[in-house]
């Protein structure tokens, strides 16, 4: 590849990294309140532009879209950028999974391993980093921890603490959430693929 393609792939990525972390954005106002989960709690599928450039570009530029989509967002932020933070994480180690396995092996088979084995990764990490950094937050500068539990056991009157609330409401949440985004994405991808890379991929 001589300089003048290195520099056309270079700014291609850059382009399209900043398009899809401006759309990725932009789903996150697209969000809705699910009955089984605390209000507080809200589904959306900001992820899928991530996933997308992670499969296209590399794990990092996926990241770069979550880190980018968030950095946005903080500036009309509601939870003192908490909220913010645990997007951050649980979509990094989403993305970055799931196009890390795609690097190793380029095909449609491994990319759905890497994607589904980064959704697990996410969900899992879900319950350490809500229990551990996400809600301590929470609990310090915005409301008590009462608070939060009672949001819970408005819906299941039997939870008694903090960890027991994310394992059974929070974990599985967070992987249907990406399994979302997964499918959307192998129905799209292969359609999207040659305008992101210029030629045909998964």
């Amino acid at each position: 590849m001589n300089r003048s393609s290195t520099n056309r792939l270079a700014i291609r990525k850059l382009t399209v990294t900043a398009i899809m972390s401006a759309l990725s954005f932009g789903l996150m106002f697209i969000e809705f309140s699910i009955p089984i989960m605390p209000a507080f709690i809200k589904l959306d599928i900001s992820d899928l532009p991530a996933l997308i450039t992670s499969f296209a570009y590399g794990p990092v530029y996926g990241v770069v879209v979550c880190l980018i989509k968030n950095l946005i967002h903080m500036t009309i932020s509601k939870s003192l950028f908490i909220g913010e933070l645990s997007n951050f994480l649980l979509g990094s180690v989403f993305v970055f999974i799931a196009g890390l396995f795609y690097r190793i092996r380029r095909d449609r088979k491994f990319a759905f391993i890497g994607a589904m084995v980064g959704d697990l990764a996410m969900a899992a990490f879900c319950l350490f980093i809500n229990l551990y950094i996400i809600y301590p937050l929470y609990v310090r500068f915005m409301m008590p921890e009462e608070a939060i539990l009672g949001m819970y056991r408005a819906i299941l009157p039997s939870v008694d603490s903090l960890w027991k609330a994310i394992l059974i409401f929070n974990v599985p949440f967070t992987f249907a959430k990406g399994l979302i985004s997964v499918a959307i994405t192998f129905v799209i991808y292969h359609k999207l693929s040659p305008l992101l890379k210029g030629k045909n991929s998964v």
